[in-house]
């Protein structure tokens, strides 16, 4: 149509609205019930591979432990050095000590029938008393084979090591075995009624792990680990903790059975019964010096004990006295 003479043409903005027509009824938001089912099951498949996973281990522990599996001798007891922490995992699966294996229950009560004459031991004669119930309560735990105790000029030395047959801890671990946990538990009441106090010693064989790094986990940190073990077991059955004054690890260094070091007597906590003197004398040797006088400059001196010096000057004095009335 022509428009008429002086009249404007008018521009008609036509706007046309397009629509997509979605099925918001139909398949539109399923994918997102598929994903949200989909994620509780994910999560629910890797749940159950890690408790597999652990299982596994568990098994291959407790096996290794019992001597009834088939073992890499080769690479000795520090096996579990690969399989406490595998690679990739953040959570952290190195054992407990004293929390493998079973719940130990409460501290043991301490036994009526283990019957002790004194609460000070000194003398051999009391050393050998004491040597004498331990025996008892390592035979009726079953370990009269894994104990041996030898009297000392420095007090009672007290031997639980490994047999072919039965391990301390489980291979390559700190984790006390059940029979040895009971034992010490019932050694803390025990030790709990003594005044002496004692040094708890680590001992392994000379098997070495597999890393030989500076930082790398060693027969020194295992030995110090047992060590620790078996202090914390004692306390767990009722024993003071002022009983012990030094924890040590000495890892393959002092074999029991120097011929083989690998034997399994080697592996040992040993639980030395220290004489009142001697306990002293170490506490002396570790503590605060006292009567320091100068040597040199730059160089102290301890003086030493004056009763003790007067106590050998006259056993010297003695001694040589009787030995001129002799030669005349």
């Amino acid at each position: 149509m022509t428009p008429a003479k002086g009249q404007k043409l008018q521009e008609e903005a036509i706007v046309k609205r397009v629509s997509r027509k979605h099925d918001d009824d139909g398949h539109g938001g399923a994918w997102k019930v598929a994903f949200a089912d989909f994620c509780p099951a994910l999560m629910c498949l890797f749940l159950v591979l890690w408790v597999l996973a652990s299982r596994s281990k568990e098994q291959l522990e407790s096996i290794m432990a019992s001597g009834s599996g088939p073992q890499d001798l080769s690479r000795g007891d520090k096996m579990m050095d690969n399989i406490t922490n595998p690679a990739g995992s953040l959570i952290s699966r190195e054992p407990i000590p004293g929390k493998g294996g079973g719940n130990p229950g409460p501290a043991t009560s301490p036994d009526p029938e283990t019957k002790l004459t004194k609460t000070h031991y000194d003398s051999p004669a009391d050393m050998k008393e004491l040597a004498t119930v331990l025996a008892k309560l390592s035979d009726e735990s079953g370990l009269a084979g894994n104990l041996q105790t030898i009297i000392t000029p420095y007090g009672l030395r007290v031997m639980l090591h490994d047999t072919d047959k039965q391990g301390m801890f489980q291979r390559g671990s700190a984790v006390p075995s059940d029979p040895f946990r009971q034992l010490l538990h019932r050694l803390g009441p025990l030790f709990s009624r003594i005044t002496n106090q004692m040094l708890v010693v680590g001992h392994t064989d000379a098997k070495q792990y597999r890393g030989q790094g500076g930082a790398a986990f060693s027969n020194w940190s295992l030995s110090s680990n047992r060590a620790m073990a078996a202090r914390a077991n004692l306390l767990e059955g009722g024993m003071k903790a002022q009983s012990v004054l030094q924890v040590v690890g000495m890892a393959d260094r002092a074999p029991l059975n120097a011929h083989d070091p690998e034997g399994a007597v080697n592996r040992r906590i040993e639980l030395l019964i220290l004489t009142p003197g001697q306990a002293k004398l170490i506490s002396q040797m570790y503590g605060m010096p006292h009567d320091v006088v100068p040597l040199a400059p730059g160089v102290d001196s301890v003086t030493p004990d004056k009763a003790a010096l007067e106590k050998l000057r006259g056993a010297v004095k003695q001694r040589t006295e009787s030995h001129h009335e002799n030669y005349q």
